[in-house]
Protein backbone atom coordinates (compact mmCIF):
# COMPACT_ATOMS: atom_id res chain seq x y z
CA UNK A 1 0.00 0.00 0.00
CA UNK A 2 1.08 3.47 -0.47
CA UNK A 3 1.26 6.30 2.24
CA UNK A 4 -2.53 6.98 2.01
CA UNK A 5 -3.10 3.32 2.20
CA UNK A 6 -4.68 2.82 -1.77
CA UNK A 7 -2.95 0.14 -3.49
CA UNK A 8 0.56 0.55 -5.05
CA UNK A 9 1.80 0.13 -8.42
CA UNK A 10 5.32 -1.28 -7.66
CA UNK A 11 8.72 -0.52 -9.22
CA UNK A 12 9.32 -4.42 -8.56
CA UNK A 13 10.47 -6.77 -12.21
CA UNK A 14 8.64 -9.24 -11.29
CA UNK A 15 5.64 -7.26 -10.20
CA UNK A 16 5.84 -5.74 -13.39
CA UNK A 17 5.32 -9.53 -15.25
CA UNK A 18 2.11 -9.96 -12.85
CA UNK A 19 0.92 -6.42 -14.50
CA UNK A 20 1.99 -8.10 -18.69
CA UNK A 21 0.32 -11.22 -18.00
CA UNK A 22 3.59 -13.37 -17.92
CA UNK A 23 2.55 -15.52 -14.93
CA UNK A 24 4.44 -18.73 -15.75
CA UNK A 25 7.66 -16.31 -16.07
CA UNK A 26 6.77 -14.70 -12.77
CA UNK A 27 6.81 -18.53 -11.20
CA UNK A 28 9.75 -19.34 -13.37
CA UNK A 29 12.14 -16.46 -11.32
CA UNK A 30 10.68 -16.99 -8.28
CA UNK A 31 11.48 -20.79 -8.09
CA UNK A 32 14.96 -19.79 -9.12
CA UNK A 33 14.82 -17.67 -5.86
CA UNK A 34 14.04 -14.28 -7.32
CA UNK A 35 12.09 -12.17 -4.55
CA UNK A 36 9.63 -9.68 -4.95
CA UNK A 37 7.36 -7.65 -2.93
CA UNK A 38 3.64 -7.93 -3.56
CA UNK A 39 2.57 -6.83 -0.38
CA UNK A 40 0.03 -3.36 -0.98
CA UNK A 41 0.27 -4.12 -4.58
CA UNK A 42 -2.64 -3.33 -7.06
CA UNK A 43 -3.70 -6.71 -8.60
CA UNK A 44 -7.41 -5.79 -9.83
CA UNK A 45 -8.30 -6.84 -13.17
CA UNK A 46 -5.18 -9.18 -13.62
CA UNK A 47 -5.63 -12.69 -14.97
CA UNK A 48 -3.34 -14.71 -12.21
CA UNK A 49 -4.71 -18.03 -12.43
CA UNK A 50 -1.79 -20.25 -12.80
CA UNK A 51 -0.37 -18.41 -10.01
CA UNK A 52 1.95 -20.34 -7.86
CA UNK A 53 1.02 -18.24 -4.58
CA UNK A 54 3.32 -20.48 -1.76
CA UNK A 55 5.79 -18.43 0.42
CA UNK A 56 3.97 -14.84 -1.41
CA UNK A 57 3.06 -11.59 1.11
CA UNK A 58 -0.01 -10.82 -0.25
CA UNK A 59 -1.40 -8.69 2.53
CA UNK A 60 -3.17 -5.22 2.26
CA UNK A 61 -3.37 -6.82 -2.21
CA UNK A 62 -6.35 -5.15 -3.86
CA UNK A 63 -7.58 -8.03 -6.26
CA UNK A 64 -10.54 -6.28 -7.60
CA UNK A 65 -12.48 -8.29 -10.26
CA UNK A 66 -9.04 -10.23 -10.89
CA UNK A 67 -9.13 -14.03 -11.88
CA UNK A 68 -7.66 -15.93 -9.10
CA UNK A 69 -9.46 -19.30 -10.46
CA UNK A 70 -7.78 -22.90 -9.10
CA UNK A 71 -5.31 -20.35 -7.11
CA UNK A 72 -4.02 -22.56 -3.83
CA UNK A 73 -3.28 -19.76 -1.31
CA UNK A 74 -2.97 -21.82 1.53
CA UNK A 75 1.17 -21.12 1.62
CA UNK A 76 0.19 -17.28 0.95
CA UNK A 77 -0.73 -14.22 3.50
CA UNK A 78 -3.75 -12.45 2.47
CA UNK A 79 -4.33 -10.76 5.47
CA UNK A 80 -5.93 -7.33 4.78
CA UNK A 81 -6.58 -8.47 0.88
CA UNK A 82 -9.93 -7.18 -0.51
CA UNK A 83 -10.95 -9.92 -3.47
CA UNK A 84 -14.36 -7.83 -4.57
CA UNK A 85 -15.99 -9.11 -7.28
CA UNK A 86 -12.85 -11.74 -8.12
CA UNK A 87 -13.35 -15.03 -9.60
CA UNK A 88 -12.40 -17.68 -7.87
CA UNK A 89 -13.71 -20.79 -8.13
CA UNK A 90 -11.54 -23.34 -7.39
CA UNK A 91 -9.29 -21.22 -5.29
CA UNK A 92 -8.21 -22.27 -1.72
CA UNK A 93 -7.63 -19.88 0.72
CA UNK A 94 -5.81 -20.05 4.05
CA UNK A 95 -7.50 -22.00 6.98
CA UNK A 96 -6.87 -19.06 9.02
CA UNK A 97 -9.39 -17.06 6.40
CA UNK A 98 -13.07 -18.03 7.36
CA UNK A 99 -15.64 -18.67 4.79
CA UNK A 100 -17.83 -15.29 6.16
CA UNK A 101 -14.29 -13.28 5.90
CA UNK A 102 -13.89 -14.63 1.96
CA UNK A 103 -17.98 -13.91 1.38
CA UNK A 104 -17.27 -10.33 2.73
CA UNK A 105 -14.43 -9.69 0.99
CA UNK A 106 -15.90 -10.80 -2.25
CA UNK A 107 -19.46 -9.24 -2.20
CA UNK A 108 -18.26 -5.69 -0.46
CA UNK A 109 -14.50 -5.21 -0.76
CA UNK A 110 -14.08 -5.69 2.82
CA UNK A 111 -10.21 -6.67 4.05
CA UNK A 112 -10.05 -10.00 5.03
CA UNK A 113 -8.95 -10.76 8.81
CA UNK A 114 -7.64 -13.62 9.83
CA UNK A 115 -8.86 -15.66 12.87
CA UNK A 116 -6.84 -15.26 15.56
CA UNK A 117 -7.34 -18.74 18.02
Amino acid sequence: MSEDNTPAFKDDPLYRLLREGAVEEFNKRRAAGESCDLRGSDLRTMDLRKLDARGLDLRDCYFRQADLRGIDFTQANLEGASINAAKISGAYFPPELSAEEITLSLTHGTRMRYRKD
